[in-house]
């Protein structure tokens, strides 16, 4: 599988206030994968700062957060829920005053000398939702810190000590994992405070849901546009030389994110605040759209590109199977694509046999884009040439539909390897059901969404009589002998990225912004690798 590019497309611009469409293409990076390597310089650098400055830091940002905790705590005595005064009383504006000086003083003890601020944020009245993007890092609660605004949260994070005080006193919408109706209870409590008229504090959504690398703005979630009311943008930018910040679900964990960050001499962030974007009547009906449109505000803003990536993506990116997805693979554009037809891989693992039998009955025939339309039985389109191209490496405008099968079961079942491989097998095997290494080579490039792909070595491992052919049942019994084959024969100068190996209880986010969503509520998947909170 290749990406080739098809000069640029733009996406239609719909509604009252949207700019002008961005391209809606792949990302040249994933987006949930953050690598950071360092030099032999830096790492003398991190040595010196980890015996030096590194616990002096740590300790002045834990004295912070314990100088704030009595003001949260005596602040939080009543319930957090009853509706707000109209005016807010003088003591709690002292308070406010008095905790954005202890957080701005903790920041910049944590290294952050720096936070710019630019364009000026809207009072409640004007727009009572900020939406915030891109989110990469728990550092993103620096915005939060400096406007005080209230923030959509676990709600196990009311039970964090300390932390979960100083969370109360911004009076956050909490999220409970156990309800399965939490996620409605969630918007409507958003669209009650979003229509108060300005009496509850502004509430700052991250609607991508998830954190990334930055390079791209991935698609919003639709529940900071449902109530239909004016939203203020925010970006976050963090012009660093050494990216410390970025926290994704594959890279360095939240301990190592922290140690790191405060090993530098400066962090630098920068805030700005777009103008408010005030929805048309077609948006306030479709917040998709009105999400959309925001998005791509935003994108202009920070100078990335938008991509239809989601959190789901991050299934497919990080899934447990024994073939690791490497960075640059072509599978998550793949479903995106696949999406954009109006096909739900969750929804397609049933005619997977359908699809690979009439794949296996024309014998890696290769096909035309109107044959490969009428294969998946939907029209020719601008998305369908996009998929068709990522099967046509040799450029000839044809494809072999077994690759798009192999493809589909990898989106549709990410980690169940075998399966997919014994689904190869019967479409690429001869009447005995052997395969070649060409035969083999084809599967595992597709399987990992690749271009290139070097499997001598693995099939001489596996073909241990050497007679130039292997079964399934070969491969099988090799896979399980040798369950991480492919670290050591497919990329063995790659390692392997840091992350947690545990799975939490349920598929949120992180602990700081939880998925809201009402659609996709998750019950029932699999759980991701998990990110220490």
């Amino acid at each position: 599988m290749r990406l080739r590019a098809r000069g640029p497309r733009v996406a239609p611009a719909s509604g009252a206030g949207a700019c002008d469409a961005r391209r809606l293409a792949p990302p040249g990076r994933n987006p949930f994968v953050h690598e950071l390597r360092l030099g032999a310089l830096r790492k003398a650098q991190m040595a010196f700062m980890t015996l030096t400055l590194f616990p002096i830091r740590l300790l002045l940002v834990l004295i912070a957060m314990l100088l704030a905790w009595p003001f949260t705590f005596f602040a939080t005595l009543g319930s957090s829920e009853r509706e707000p005064e109209p005016s807010p009383a003088s003591w709690r504006k002292v308070v406010d005053v008095l905790l954005k000086a202890i957080m701005r003083t903790m920041w910049f003890a944590g290294g952050f000398h720096w936070v710019v601020v630019k364009g000026q944020q809207a009072p409640p009245s004007e727009a009572a939702i900020l939406t915030l993007a891109p989110h990469s890092s728990y550092f993103d609660a620096i915005a939060v810190t400096m406007t005080m605004s209230s923030i959509v949260m676990k709600a196990e994070s009311r039970n964090i000590p300390i932390w979960g005080t100083l969370i109360k006193y911004i009076r956050p919408v909490f999220v409970s994992r156990s309800d399965q109706d939490s996620r409605r209870k969630t918007v409507e409590e958003i669209r009650r405070r979003a229509q108060s008229n300005g009496k509850w504090p502004q509430i700052m959504i991250f609607p991508e849901g998830t954190c990334t690398n930055r390079t791209c703005l991935i698609t919003f979630k639709p529940g900071a546009f449902i109530p239909g009311v004016p939203v203020q943008p925010v970006v976050l930018r963090y012009p660093n030389k050494l990216d410390t910040i970025t926290w994704t679900w594959q890279g360095p964990g939240a301990l190592k994110i922290l140690w790191l960050t405060l090993c530098q001499f400066h962090n630098r962030v920068e805030i700005e605040f777009l103008p408010v974007y005030s929805p048309s009547d077609e948006e306030k009906k479709d917040p998709a759209l009105y999400a959309s449109n925001v998005r791509r505000v935003m994108a202009e803003a920070l100078g990335v590109s938008v991509t239809d990536y989601t959190y789901d993506d991050c299934q497919l990116a990080l899934a447990e199977g024994q073939l690791r997805l490497p960075a640059d693979t072509c599978l998550l554009e793949f479903a995106r694509l696949v999406r954009g037809l109006g096909l739900k891989p969750e929804t397609l693992e049933k005619d997977l046999d359908k699809y690979s039998d009439r794949a296996q009955t024309q014998g890696g025939r290769r096909v035309g884009l109107p044959e490969f339309a009428e294969y998946l039985g939907v029209p020719v389109s601008d998305t369908l040439q996009d998929l068709f191209s990522l099967f046509d490496e040799s450029g000839d405008d044809t494809m072999d539909p077994r690759e798009y099968v192999v493809a589909l079961s990898v989106v549709c079942r990410p980690s169940r390897t075998l399966d997919t491989i014994q689904l190869a097998f019967r479409m690429y095997g001869s009447q005995d059901g052997c395969i070649d290494e060409g035969a083999l080579s084809s599967i595992l490039k597709t399987a990992l969404g690749v271009a290139e792909l070097t499997v001598t070595d693995l099939f001489r491992a596996i073909d241990e009589e050497e007679t130039g052919r292997i079964t399934f049942a070969d491969f099988r019994r090799f896979a399980e002998a040798f369950p991480d084959f492919a670290e050591e024969y497919l990329y063995p100068d790659q390692t392997r990225p840091e992350s947690c190996p545990q799975t939490p209880p349920a598929p949120a986010p992180n602990g700081f912004c939880a998925d809201f969503s009402p659609e996709n509520s998750g019950v029932g998947r699999k759980p991701f690798r998990k990110k220490l909170d």
